[in-house]
């Protein structure tokens, strides 16, 4: 099996920035590659530690019949990000999103160990009515290829509930050092959790938020249970989100600050909660809430489209479009926090990246 380096494992274990990186396609949606390798140097030098690929972001679709993009993609990812790891001189780790039925995932997770990824994090989306044995079948069997991150993706994106006895059961699988929490529920966060700290495995399990409706929340709090040990506590330590393959240089500067404050051990800044509140109303209108996240991808792809770094918002599906309202809604969020934004960064790097 695949064994992180102690360097990538650090990098895991004190949390970082991981951007879910959307499919470049240009207009006629063939995938395009040059701007698939733009939006990974924007992440690199916006500092992040890693990322995901072949993800929801990424759309799932790459592995269909006669799409057939889930090797170029993959591929080229990996190559890339490798390249960048070595000019920027820092490890850039590289998440594999693995999908579909347990013959299909297994042959996903040995293409990415294949291309030197470091990590496969497993989609349970196709196991609807499953019970829990068979998930964490599935899961073994992928964990004997590779570290694996563990997945709870929202089930208004294509997600399962998965119920404590599988994070129970989950846990106690070695290979998984992480989990990304993306139920966009605080009941399933705490499951979760309490799942992590009932294990005595919060030293080995590294959480990472997904909940892009409650990004800062999840990072600031201090998650506190009774267990046989008595009290434990764990944060949250990193984030791993569709929401921060945009304006991704002001997401490593908030994790940073999260992380400096912790160290701090000062209380917490009330504008930390104000700018909780503003980046979940900036969530709402770039994954398209109001309409049931129908508009996510286009709504991430509206961002970099206006900042030049996509060549329009199309996915692979031609209904997959911007809901009624939400071009406006986007538009509208841009001039209320434009703390939140990194327009001028991308502006001031985006024709030396089109160049590299």
């Amino acid at each position: 099996m695949k064994v992180l380096t102690e360097e990538k494992l650090n990098l895991v274990r004190k949390g970082t920035a991981i951007p879910a990186t959307p499919l470049a396609l240009d207009r006629q949606r063939r995938f395009d590659e040059n701007r698939q390798r733009l939006l990974l140097r924007y992440y690199a030098d916006a500092g992040v530690g890693g990322v995901a690929v072949g993800m929801h972001f990424t759309q799932f679709e790459i592995r269909r019949p006669g799409i057939d993009l889930y090797e170029p993609v993959m591929r080229l990812c990996a190559e890339e990000l490798d390249r960048l790891a070595d000019t920027r001189g820092r490890p850039l780790l590289k998440v594999a999103g693995i999908d579909g039925r347990t013959d299909s995932a297994v042959k996903q997770a040995e293409y990415a160990r294949e291309l030197g990824y470091d990590i496969g994090i497993i989609s349970l989306a196709v196991f609807k009515d499953a019970l829990v044995p068979e998930l964490i079948h599935h899961v073994r069997e992928i964990a004997r290829i590779m570290p694996v991150f563990g997945f709870y993706l929202l089930t208004g994106v294509g997600g399962i509930y998965l119920p404590y006895r599988f994070w129970r059961e989950l846990v106690e699988i070695e290979s998984v050092i992480g989990i990304k929490i993306a139920p966009f529920d605080r009941y399933g966060t705490v499951d979760v959790v309490r799942a992590v700290l009932d294990a005595g495995r919060e030293d080995d399990v590294t959480l990472y938020t997904g909940n892009d409706d409650s990004i800062l929340y999840d990072l600031v709090t201090p998650f506190t249970f009774a267990t046989d040990r008595g009290m434990r506590s764990v944060h949250i330590q990193g984030g791993l989100l569709g929401q921060w393959a945009c304006w991704t240089k002001t997401a490593v500067e908030l994790l940073a600050r999260v992380q400096a404050w912790r160290e701090s051990g000062e209380a917490l800044p009330r504008d930390l909660l104000a700018l909780s509140a503003q980046i979940t109303d900036a969530n709402a209108a770039i994954f398209d809430a109001a309409h049931n996240y129908t508009g996510s991808i286009p709504g991430v792809h509206e961002v970099l489209h206006r900042q030049g770094l996509l060549d329009g918002i199309q996915t692979l599906k031609p209904d997959e479009v911007l809901s009624p309202g939400q071009a406006e809604e986007i538009t509208r969020v841009c001039q209320a926090y434009p703390h939140l934004t990194d327009d001028a960064f991308v502006a001031a790097n985006l024709e030396r990246w089109q160049a590299e």
